[in-house]
């Protein structure tokens, strides 16, 4: 698979008088940001010279914009070296945009410290490193550390600025599966609490009135009176929000003793992100990307609701 490092666009008849700043906001999605980025390091074409970007285009004209900076992707990659031990990832989807890992329970996604090189990014920097790449990953959202599950990640600062604009709008749908205390009820609803952080605690969250919007959506697939298999969508992306939002309602997340769950055999919080589906922001292929459940999960269905065939 071949890196891409610019981006083309041939005028049409319609987008002919158009400006170039126009075609490349417009028509190649290019952010204010990044526009001006290009601008001083000549990373917009025309025809292959460097234009005016009010200079109004033509029907044939080729728009090309740069959308890997191998200068900048590697003066980020010194802070980003390859992890010192290779931890085998299931990748679930991968083009020369954005790739998709199941990420196993346990690995923090990103470095909080300088000294932190076991990271899911660090991970991923010695997996293309193995195939002769360099390429700086950039986090398009987050999991917990103790969540598994799909996680998408984006090659370049454009993929990245092109997913995080879906995130913005909504257009990417996060499916989760949870194990949680008692039997839920309703069995389906929707949870529109407010998260802010405790000011009592340097993790945790909590609902309040003045905390961000924050909406989830649930249905039960199985229960009893122990405990719950619930299918999970998120509308925003708080940190810890389903954590919160189920401990509010009364049922934590098994094995999340953060926020008082009962721990049934876990040593972390029953989560699993399964599924990932959005529109490609630049092929618009409708992609949908599952992660299988973890066997330890996928045991706990079998022994506490008697579906040994369980697939989501």
């Amino acid at each position: 698979m071949t890196m891409k490092r610019w981006l083309d666009h041939t005028v049409d008849d319609q987008e002919k008088g158009m400006t170039v700043e126009e075609i490349v906001r417009q028509k190649m999605s290019v952010s204010g940001r990044m526009l001006q980025r290009l601008t001083r390091s000549k990373g917009i074409l025309v025809n292959r010279k460097v234009p005016f970007l009010k200079r109004q285009v033509k029907a044939g004209d080729v728009i090309s914009v740069r959308i890997v900076d191998d200068k900048r992707e590697q003066e980020a990659l010194v802070m980003l070296p390859p992890a010192p031990f290779e931890i085998q990832l299931e990748v679930l989807y991968e083009d020369e945009y954005f790739i998709v890992v199941n990420k196993p329970t346990g690995m923090t996604t990103h470095p909080i410290r300088e000294d932190q090189h076991d990271t899911l990014l660090n991970q991923l920097v010695l997996y293309w490193h193995k195939q002769g790449k360099s390429i700086m990953p950039h986090t398009v959202h987050r999991l917990d550390r103790e969540t598994s599950g799909t996680i998408l990640i984006a090659k370049s600062s454009y993929a990245h600025q092109l997913a995080d604009k879906l995130i913005r709008e909504g257009s990417i749908e996060r499916n989760y599966v949870a194990f949680v205390t008692g039997r839920m009820q309703p069995e389906s609803g929707t949870i529109a609490e407010p998260i802010k952080r405790d000011p009592m605690h340097k993790v945790k969250r909590q609902v309040h009135p003045k905390g961000e919007e924050a909406v989830t959506h649930y249905k039960v697939l199985a229960s009893n009176d122990e405990v719950s298999l619930v299918d999970i969508t998120l509308d925003t992306g708080r940190t810890h929000q389903i954590r919160v939002h189920f401990e509010y309602m009364g049922h934590p997340l098994v094995g999340d003793t953060l926020y008082r769950g009962s721990r049934m055999g876990f040593s972390n919080q029953a989560l699993h992100a399964y599924q990932l589906c959005f529109k490609h922001p630049v092929t618009e292929e409708l992609l949908e990307i599952k992660a299988p459940m973890p066997s330890k999960m996928k045991r706990f269905v079998e022994d506490r609701f008697f579906l040994p065939n369980f697939m989501l």
